[in-house]
């Protein structure tokens, strides 16, 4: 019954977008976000879903939609030249088989992310984008919020749509996600015209803002902790009064305390006190390998390299400062060695960094930091600007800097350098860059008889390049 559910609501997407083929990209968003095909007993899981929903996005742009005000970026070839390295470097892993089944999601990922600016042509599609992934991540969300108000979660236990442990169904990845997308939904409540703001729209919003802050409290992902904190910081940055607002922030986090599982309280602990957390003291091996091995492999080593790591450490019971204040000497307690081989990165810099090489490195992170650099520079642009249909510009530009630093923070400590929501954030920021690059030009253009003569007639401006708002 749930698949002929999950069948019957695709093909009217897919029904509807055949009339307006741009849908078809957002059906794709659907898939990759959501992934019905998981949810499904046989229906959608013995189809390749994904690979046909993308022809159809890459088709339909290409034969029936207008491609006059499509614009190419230089993140986008910075994508593709990260493209081409993933491949060469999948051609020389050190782990053929593992690489072989790592890039075929890969390449799906910065392909889609490629394409996807070239479709953002209008305010009214970057807006479509926007609430599909709020909505298709809030799928996830809703179902893990209301989890955790009726049983508290706990670390591997908090099921999302279904029992799987990759992608966004992954406690620390949809922990980052949920987080970062806040900015994104409170510009869509504030802003949006596909449901324009009222009370009911506002109320869903902040219930999925509600919803999004306890799915760290539900995974006890201790990324999402980190990523709550990057968030009250940043909003600091345009609050009026930040005393105030400081205040309340703490006095809120010290309240819900009691409110909080016990296990959460206990496993939050554990990043103060790291040394006797083994999981945290073999993510530093772990990162202390990958920058030995780069050092004799510059060019890294291909996906899923890490399989080949053999690791050494030390974890002690407890750390030095307890030591010293019981009065014991550290040199008189022996830790525990710990062997181990095959241990994960966790984290996106050193995941680039083991598997990419410092070319990779860099190239992601001017990928991602350009991203931030770029948002900024529109921020500044249009926070004054009095210029009707014009209003939304900074707010969503600081929407989508302030989710993707989040994002990034949160990168830190989970290894999604290659996660496709991110891409399609930064496909987002590409696409609201380009259309006000080509906005402000088209704002400036006059016809060469009215600028030898000083004259600016109104509506000089041909009917194919004259701005629009959707």
């Amino acid at each position: 019954m749930r698949d002929l559910v999950f069948v019957g609501y695709l093909v009217a997407l897919l029904f509807i977008a055949f009339k307006r083929p741009f849908l078809f990209t957002l059906v794709y968003a659907y898939v990759d976000i959501v992934a019905p095909q998981r949810l499904s007993y046989f229906m959608l899981n013995s189809v390749p879903l994904s690979l046909i929903v993308f022809a159809l996005a890459f088709l339909g742009f290409m034969f029936a939609d207008n491609k006059q005000d499509s614009r190419f970026s230089i993140r986008q070839a910075m994508m593709i030249l990260l493209l081409v390295y993933c491949g060469y470097t999948t051609l020389q892993a050190e782990v053929p088989v593992g690489a072989l089944e790592k890039w075929d999601w890969v390449w799906k990922a910065l392909v889609f992310a490629i394409f996807l600016p070239l479709t953002l042509k209008t305010k009214l599609r970057l807006e479509a984008l926007a609430l599909f992934m709020v909505l298709c991540a809030g799928t996830l969300i809703i179902t893990g919020g209301i989890k955790t108000l009726v049983s508290g979660g706990g670390y591997g236990v908090l099921v999302l749509l279904v029992d799987n442990n990759s992608g966004l169904y992954e406690g620390s990845i949809i922990s980052t996600v949920a987080i970062c997308i806040i900015p994104l939904i409170l510009w869509l409540a504030n802003y949006g015209t596909i449901f324009p703001p009222d009370w009911r729209v506002k109320a869903f919003a902040y219930a999925l803002v509600f919803a999004a802050l306890l799915i760290p409290i539900g995974t006890q992902a201790r990324t999402g902790l980190v990523c709550i904190g990057v968030l009250a910081v940043l909003q600091l940055r345009f609050v009026r009064y930040r005393m105030l607002y400081a205040g309340l922030a703490m006095a809120v986090g010290l309240m819900s305390i009691p409110f909080l599982p016990q296990s959460f309280t206990e496993r939050m602990a554990t990043i103060e006190n790291y040394e006797a957390d083994q999981s945290a003291s073999t993510r530093l091996a772990v990162w202390r390998w990958t920058i030995d091995y780069v050092k004799n492999n510059p060019f890294g080593g291909g996906f899923e390299v890490y399989r080949i790591n053999k690791l050494t450490y030390e974890l002690s019971e407890v750390d030095v400062t307890q030591y010293e204040e019981w009065g014991i000497d550290p040199d008189d307690v022996d830790a525990r060695v710990v062997e181990d081989e095959a241990r994960a990165f966790h984290s996106s810099y050193f995941e680039m960094l083991g598997e990419q090489g410092y070319p990779g490195l860099i190239l992601w992170v001017l990928i991602h930091f350009g991203g931030l650099w770029r948002m900024e520079i529109l921020r500044r642009k249009y926070s004054k600007s009095e210029k009707q249909g014009e209003q939304w510009v900074a707010p969503l530009a600081i929407a989508l800097q302030h989710g993707h630093i989040i994002f990034l923070v949160g990168a830190l400590f989970v290894g999604i350098a290659y996660q496709p929501f991110v891409y399609m954030l930064v496909a987002l920021q590409i696409g609201l860059d380009t259309y006000m690059t080509r906005r402000s030009a088209e704002a400036q253009w006059q016809p060469i008889a009215n600028r030898l003569t000083g004259v600016a007639k109104p509506n000089a401006l041909p009917q194919s390049r004259r701005p629009f708002t959707n």
